[in-house]
């Protein structure tokens, strides 16, 4: 499956760099677009993982110079059954982290300085598993390739200005303007389609890993709020690559609906909270698994049905507080109201026998 999705990826990317190539130079500039296409493939297939490294300043670390973290991102890649990968870390104060590389065999995790000062250990092991179930799926040669392509076609269309107004262009003006307005959009909106999707698949894949999904829930909250007044001017100057990380790292990206690279963070919380209750239910083992190199499955750890279960009882009491807060709330509001109407005379008549005067009130 995860072999039919790249190729109908690579298939689709391509066909638009043709039809951009069509549109700036007719039928010679289309077989030009698919020499480049199938050129810039080959060569995202092999080296676009060094690029988005490179790109954001990646360093990479060895256990001596960061023992902790290293162990961490082992002990995780050996419960899911993955060669261990390269690590690596952006200095950067937005707490965030991506996956890249061709194959599991190829792979690296990249974590940014903001995000292992500012999550505790559970937070970030949460969020390496996530990265390390998009090795495991492959999704990292899908998000490289689409990277690469689509900042390749975003540079085409800023360019259609310069040479796509020729006369071999069936489309004159007309088509320039179309390949600078739509390439980038229909490039964008499979890269972000493409991007919801396999952050889901990634968030119980994670989940599954680690056997916390309310370590990677908490992660995505702290994250979100932390990140908000945080940039990554990487990401800024190549928002094609915005979508391999856990969260957005630009701002300006943050929309709702068709136009999000990632699906919205209190989506993912409560996808992570079922979740975190159908692994409780089942005692902390049955539904949480991770896959050995030869496709075993085993139980992992019953942690998540503990932390599960103490979230649920944290929960609880947070909400009887609530409700007994609500109740003496009405309760002193009665309480005033009564103390605030007249006092009257309440005696009573006798069945016969002379008139009982009532006391004068406030009002007579």
């Amino acid at each position: 499956m995860n072999y039919f999705k790249t190729g109908l990826l690579l298939a689709g990317m391509t066909a638009l760099f043709m039809a951009v190539g069509y549109l700036l130079g007719g039928e010679g500039g289309m077989i030009i677009a698919f020499a480049v296409a199938l050129g810039m493939n080959l060569f995202a297939y092999w080296n676009s993982d060094k690029m988005v490294l490179r790109m954001y300043g990646a360093r990479q670390v060895e256990r001596s110079e960061n023992p902790e973290f290293h162990d961490l991102v082992a002990r995780l890649a050996q419960q899911a059954g993955l060669p261990m990968p390269k690590v690596y870390i952006i200095e950067s104060p937005q707490p965030n982290a991506f996956a890249t590389g061709r194959n599991p065999e190829n792979a690296a995790v990249a974590a940014t300085t903001g995000l292992l000062k500012g999550l505790t250990r559970k937070e970030i092991e949460g969020v390496m598993a996530h990265e390390l179930a998009h090795v495991r799926n492959r999704d990292t040669l899908i998000m490289t390739i689409t990277a690469t392509l689509a900042g390749a076609i975003s540079m085409l269309a800023n360019f259609a200005l310069f040479f796509g107004n020729r006369r071999d262009n069936p489309l004159g003006i007309v088509g320039v303007i179309l390949v600078m307005v739509l390439a980038p959009l229909a490039a964008m909106l499979v890269q972000m389609a493409i991007s919801r999707t396999r952050e889901y698949a990634a968030d119980r894949g994670g989940a599954e890993i680690s056997g916390n999904p309310m370590g990677l829930a908490s992660a995505l909250a702290k994250i979100e709020a932390l990140a908000q007044g945080r940039d990554l001017p990487a990401a800024d100057a190549n928002p094609a690559s915005a979508h391999m990380f856990i969260i957005n790292p630009i701002h300006a990206a943050r929309i709702q609906g068709l136009f999000r690279t990632h699906p919205a963070t209190e989506d993912r919380i409560f996808r992570l909270q079922e979740l975190a209750g159908e692994m409780a239910a089942g005692g902390g083992a049955g539904n949480s698994y991770a896959e050995d190199r030869s496709g075993r499955r085993g139980a992992v750890s019953r942690e998540a049905g503990r932390e599960a279960g103490r979230e649920a009882g944290r929960e609880a009491g947070r909400e009887a507080g609530r409700e007994a807060g609500r109740d003496a709330g009405r309760a002193a509001d009665r309480a005033g109201k009564q103390d605030a109407e007249p006092a009257v005379s309440r005696t009573r008549l006798p069945r016969s026998g002379p008139t009982v005067r009532r006391r004068k009130g406030p009002w007579d």
